[in-house]
């Protein structure tokens, strides 16, 4: 098996295709996507626009507006193919990378950035996109995700046959993360309670600096057998046989019968954040290689070739791309500063004496400054008097 590296696969493994590197529509036995060319475009649209989100954030980054990213380039089809089979009531746990499906779950880009700016703490509601805050946590989201697809379950909201009403949960992860305990803790609890849970892995291959054959010897889909529920790999740079696999395992969860383990094998083609150098422990032509695969070029090509949509229409989005940058580069820019002793509102539910205590401490500290800042303008303007 030489699952890592290049990724070359072993020819044993299954991977679900259905639309080649190449653009040309392929059909699998099990897992079937024919969506009308209105579909495609849209695809094709939120492909393009997080991908420019994510340039915009990584140049930010790059000129101190941001303290840090975690860029997607590369695996935008693995997040907008799944973020788009979820269904409104689906609650979605992500880990901090997940910008495509936030897109999905329509939280504005802008306040994506604010956490990683150091102005919030998130800044999103969860229950209003049903999209939880980033996890920055290796593999704790999982946990989560299983807890609550637990408590969905006692609710009643999982195999009524009710679509508006039948829920499932997605946790998201990197390849990285199955090393982690709390994941394999997490899939013990969802197979044992049966609990209506999708494990959507993002295999890019690297756990920052470590490639897969570091953390496994087996295709890491296979390893869902083990815990006694269904595992499956899918081409992750295929925007369509992401959404018909995620489309499947989703539906699955919702009528109770249990916990699926996706994953979606793909490729990072940055670095793992804007703080890694990724030229230190890859070669050049691992990522030349990747590049033939990007998944926005293959469903541009399907698209042309088809005639499903013409220059104008890939123009458009273009021009539409550029008005999104502008848009989030102004409003990272335009971000208020927080006020410091917001960092004591937010530490628990009730008044508590030590919070209250410390409160108090920082806020007298932090007026020494302004003091400070006073007495020497002060000094600077006697001085200045006196020339």
């Amino acid at each position: 098996m030489t699952d890592s590296g290049v990724g070359a696969l072993d020819q044993s493994v299954q991977l679900v295709q259905l639309l080649t590197p190449e653009g040309e529509r392929v059909e699998h036995p099990d897992y079937a996507f024919d969506p009308d060319p209105a579909t495609l475009r849209s695809l094709y649209r939120d492909l393009v626009l997080v991908r420019r989100v994510d340039t915009e954030a990584t140049a930010l980054q790059r000129q101190g507006e941001l303290g840090i990213w975690a860029s997607l380039l590369g695996q935008e089809a693995a997040q907008i193919g799944s973020g788009r089979a979820l269904l409104p009531q689906d609650y979605v746990f992500p880990t901090y990378r997940e910008h495509g499906v936030a897109w999905c779950r329509d939280v504005d880009p802008v306040t994506l950035l604010g956490l990683y700016r150091g102005v919030n703490l998130g800044g999103w509601d969860p229950n209003a996109h049903n999209f939880h805050l980033y996890t920055i946590v290796i593999g704790a989201q999982t946990l989560h995700a299983t807890g609550y697809a637990m408590g969905v379950q006692r609710d009643g909201a999982v195999g009524t046959g009710d679509e508006s009403r039948d829920t499932a949960v997605i946790a998201y992860f990197g390849d990285g993360a199955t090393a982690q305990g709390d994941v394999n803790e997490s899939f013990v609890y969802a197979s044992v309670y049966n609990a209506p849970v999708v494990f959507f892995c993002q295999n890019n291959q690297w756990a920052i600096s470590e490639p897969n054959d570091r953390q496994t010897r087996i295709p890491l889909y296979q390893r869902a057998r083990g815990f006694g529920f269904p595992g499956v790999r899918v081409d992750g740079n295929d925007v369509l046989a992401v959404h018909a696999v995620t489309r499947a395992a989703l539906d699955r969860a919702r009528r109770g019968e249990g916990p699926t383990f996706i994953e979606a094998f793909t490729y990072r083609m940055g670095a793992h954040t804007t703080s890694d150098d990724p030229t230190r422990y890859r070669i050049a032509a691992e990522v030349e290689e990747w590049k033939l695969k990007d998944p926005i070029a293959r469903v541009k090509v399907h698209l042309s070739r088809g005639g499903l949509a013409d220059q104008a229409f890939f123009d458009e989005v273009d021009r539409e791309a550029d008005g999104l940058a502008a848009h989030v580069r102004r409003s990272c820019l335009e971000m208020p500063d927080p006020d410091p002793d917001e960092m004591f509102a937010f530490a628990y539910r009730e008044p508590h004496p030590l919070v209250a205590e410390e409160r108090a401490w920082f806020a007298e500290y932090h007026a020494g400054f302004a003091d400070a800042a006073s007495l020497e303008a002060g000094s600077a303007e006697v001085h200045g008097g006196a020339r």
